[in-house]
C-alpha cells in the first residue's frame, strides 16, 4: 500500500492494530504438535478459526489505503502457535501492508507459544522489527529489543514481552536487559524532546490482567516509564478496548488496548477495530487526535466509531 510521504514538521499519522491472527492451520503434521502446540491447535479448531476472519483482514487493508497512515504498528500475535509457515504466511501479509520502513512489528505471545529457531519464525519479520540503523545493536530475536525507530520527532519504542510458556499460561516478560536498554532509550530521546510513544504486547499494568495473562515484570515497567517519562503506551492482548494510565507523580501516562484486528464479533465488545492516532507538536504540547475505525459486520466494511483528543505536554529538548 502507498503511504502518505514524510512531512519534515512534528507530525505523524500513526494506525495501530493487534491481534491478527492471520494465518491458518490447515496443513499442520501431527508431529509439529507433539507439545503446548496441540492445546493451540484444538483451540483453533473449535473455535478461534470462525473467529478470526481474512474477510476482516481484507477489508482492513482496504480502509488503511483510504485512512492513510503515515506508519503501521501491530503488536503482535500475528500468528496462533508459532508454526515456521505461520511467519512464512504472516510475512506475505506484511509485504501486502507495506514495507519495513512503514510497518512496525512486536511479537505477543501466540508469537512465542514454544521455543523454536530464529531462522525458522521471527527472522522472516526481522524488516518490520529491527530499529533504525543509527540506534541498531547486534543480535537477534528478544535482543533486537527495545526497537527504536524516530519518524517526524516522534520516537516508535517497541518492546517484545513474547516468551514461551507453560501449557494454559500466557504470560508475558520483558527482562532485565530489555528493561536496562529502556532506561537509555527513554532518557536519550526524552533529551531530544520527541515524543516517546512504547508499543508492546501485554498491557504494562499487571493488575489489568490475570496472573495467567499479565506482564510479570509489568510493576518495574510502570516504574521505569514514571521516571524516565513516555508520552504514549498502546498494547493488545486482551482483545478488548481498554483505556487506562499509568499514575505517576508528575501526572499520568496514557495507555491504549485494542480489540483483535480480525475478530468477527461473535462476543460482544469484541468486534475488529484498529485506532487513527495523528500526532501533531503545538505550542509547549503535543495535540493527540484519536479516531476508532471498527468492522461493520453488515455493510462488510470499516466505518468511524468514535474519537476523542489528549493533550500531552512536550518535552524540551536540551540538545545544544
Amino acid at each position: 500500500m502507498n503511504m502518505r510521504e514524510k512531512s519534515a514538521s512534528d507530525s505523524l499519522c500513526i494506525a495501530h492494530l493487534s491481534d491478527p491472527h492471520l494465518t491458518s492451520l490447515h496443513g499442520a503434521r501431527w508431529w509439529q504438535l507433539i507439545n503446548k502446540r496441540w492445546l493451540g491447535y484444538r483451540s483453533w479448531r473449535r473455535k478461534r478459526r470462525d473467529q478470526h476472519s481474512s474477510e476482516v483482514l481484507d477489508a482492513l487493508l482496504q480502509d488503511l489505503r483510504a485512512t492513510c497512515p503515515e506508519h503501521v504498528l501491530i503488536t503482535g500475535d500475528l500468528t496462533h502457535i508459532a508454526l515456521p509457515d505461520e511467519f512464512r504466511q504472516a510475512r506475505r501479509w506484511l509485504d501486502r501492508l507495506g514495507s519495513g520502513e512503514t510497518v512496525s512489528v512486536i511479537p505477543g505471545n501466540h508469537d512465542a507459544y514454544v521455543r523454536t529457531a530464529w531462522r525458522k519464525t521471527w527472522a522472516h519479520w526481522l524488516p518490520y522489527m529491527e530499529s533504525d540503523p543509527a540506534w541498531r545493536s547486534p543480535g537477534r530475536g528478544r535482543k533486537l529489543f527495545p526497537s527504536l525507530r524516530v519518524r517526524n520527532g516522534v520516537a516508535l519504542i517497541g518492546l517484545s514481552s513474547a516468551v514461551p510458556t507453560a501449557p494454559l499460561v500466557a504470560n508475558g516478560r520483558l527482562g532485565a536487559r530489555q528493561r536496562e536498554r529502556l532506561v537509555r532509550i527513554l532518557r536519550q530521546t526524552g533529551e531530544r524532546g520527541l515524543f516517546r510513544l512504547v508499543f508492546l504486547h501485554h498491557p504494562p499494568r499487571p493488575q489489568d490482567e490475570n496472573w495467567r495473562r499479565r506482564l510479570t515484570d509489568g510493576s518495574a515497567l510502570c516504574e521505569i516509564l514514571c521516571r524516565e517519562g513516555a508520552e504514549l503506551v498502546l498494547h493488545g492482548h486482551g482483545h478488548i478496548n481498554a483505556r487506562t494510565s499509568i499514575d505517576c507523580a508528575s501526572g499520568e501516562i496514557p495507555v491504549y488496548g485494542i480489540p483483535s484486528a480480525s475478530a468477527v464479533g461473535h462476543k460482544p465488545g469484541h468486534c475488529a477495530q484498529y485506532y487513527v492516532y495523528r500526532l501533531l507538536r503545538a505550542q509547549g504540547h503535543w495535540q493527540v487526535q484519536v479516531n476508532v475505525r471498527g468492522w461493520q459486520p453488515e455493510a462488510g466494511v470499516f466505518a468511524p466509531v468514535g474519537e476523542h483528543q489528549l493533550r500531552v505536554p512536550a518535552m524540551p529538548s536540551t540538545n545544544c
